[in-house]
């Protein structure tokens, strides 16, 4: 179970036919996002440290994250009395899974690529062309009852993402996506919810990741900003 319960987490902090490219349109749209989340304030944000807790088979697990521009993650999560600890310290990925081996493991492959792509506090979205990504409008979509503009997001890795932008509010309220697990494709749904604004930024509270394993939902407790972060918290022990 907490081989599966990783493999959900890493599918949480991660986000047809062919149709025209509305280049136009998809900009303005990114637009009225960016403007609705408080992009600006976002970019000023040197630090995130979160608490939250994962909700998956009944159970409710402790995690904190931490990340720190430019490019430094830390996952924590307390299950059934040991700590799994994630890490990127900005050159190389780690990993402590005590029911698995006390000692740090280094990341390679998948995971370390899943890992580094949590140090991105400005989002997928943002300045993707510079990232060497491509985005396109595929169209309007009816998603339960709420019309959602639908973006495809195709990184430089290409890695393909659809992200659900609402057409009241401009949140995100969805992302599809797959992950690479084991050598082995695995789509995820993930769902977006309980956005409150937090020091100029809308920030989603609760997201709920759906895949093959099962479902989780990370509830978020407290989210701090710009706190002061030594970078030695990131590095392998």
């Amino acid at each position: 179970m907490k081989k599966n319960l990783i493999l959900l987490i890493s599918a949480i902090l991660l986000w047809g036919t062919a149709m025209p490219v509305y280049t136009q349109e998809l900009e303005e749209i990114l637009d009225r996002h960016f403007y609705a989340v408080g992009q600006r304030e976002l970019m000023r944000k040197e630090s995130h440290i979160i608490k939250a807790t994962v909700d998956q088979m009944g159970m409710e697990i402790p995690m904190s994250i931490i990340i720190k521009r430019p490019n430094k993650f830390r996952m924590e999560m307390e299950m059934q009395g040991q700590k799994m600890i994630q890490a990127f310290d900005g050159e190389k990925g780690w990993m402590i899974a005590p029911w698995m081996n006390q000692e740090p493991q280094e990341l390679k492959g998948a995971e370390l690529k899943q890992a580094m792509e949590q140090t991105n506090l400005e989002g997928e979205l943002f300045n993707y062309a510079r990232k060497g990504s491509e985005a396109s409008l595929v169209g309007k979509v009816d998603l339960d009852g709420t019309p959602m503009y639908n973006i495809k997001l195709i990184l430089m890795d290409g890695t393909v993402k659809n992200y659900f932008i609402d057409a009241e509010d401009f949140m995100v309220k969805k992302v599809k996506g797959s992950i690479i697990t084991q050598n082995n494709k695995m789509d995820y749904e993930q769902n977006l919810s309980d956005y409150k604004e937090l020091d100029g930024v809308m920030l989603p509270y609760k997201i709920e990741s759906i895949n093959p394993m099962g479902s989780a939902t990370i509830n978020f407790s407290e989210i701090i900003f710009n706190e002061r972060i030594d970078d030695s918290v990131f590095k392998m022990p």
